[in-house]
């Protein structure tokens, strides 16, 4: 007699790939940092038009803590010391099944950030007096996070 165990788990990996391509989800994070003066940092991707909060991807086995710590510092040089959730939104408009979780840095200390290709540009702006340029999603978190609107489960 078949061990009914032992199907299931011979069948696992081959439901996860099918799951997978039936319903693909991507995760990203961003995060929310800010200097004494208020400024927040933001980046400009070299693949990418506009501002955005830092950010990226969560890895195969990363957390999405550990994946907003590690981009953060990669992308802007600053290394949360802690992180608070602020907000999950659906990123439908770029993809049906993006989502992007959004942290705030309750505290942080500088580094050197990772020099590459990837970032194109860094800089500190007041959430008052953001770039003309700065992308719609990143503007509406900020306004978010600074002057009281509304938050929105979307992107």
């Amino acid at each position: 007699m078949i061990d009914p165990v032992d199907v299931r788990a011979a069948w696992k990996p081959v439901m996860r790939l099918w799951w997978r391509f039936k319903r693909p989800m991507t995760l990203g994070v961003r995060v929310i940092a800010a200097d004494e003066q208020g400024r927040v940092a933001l980046i400009r991707h070299s693949y990418a038009h506009g501002w955005h909060l830092p950010g990226g991807g969560v890895e195969r086995g990363e957390t999405a803590i550990e994946a907003a710590g590690r981009e953060a510092a990669e992308e802007a040089g600053v290394h949360p010391e802690t992180l608070s959730l602020f907000g999950v939104y659906s990123n439908h408009a770029s993809y049906r099944g993006d989502h992007v979780i959004v942290f705030r840095a309750d505290s942080w200390r500088a580094v050197d950030p990772l020099e590459g290709f990837e970032i194109a540009e860094r800089g500190w702006f007041s959430p008052a007096r953001l770039p003309d340029d700065v992308t719609n999603g990143t503007r509406r978190r900020l306004e978010e996070a600074f002057a009281g609107r509304e938050v929105s489960p979307h992107w």
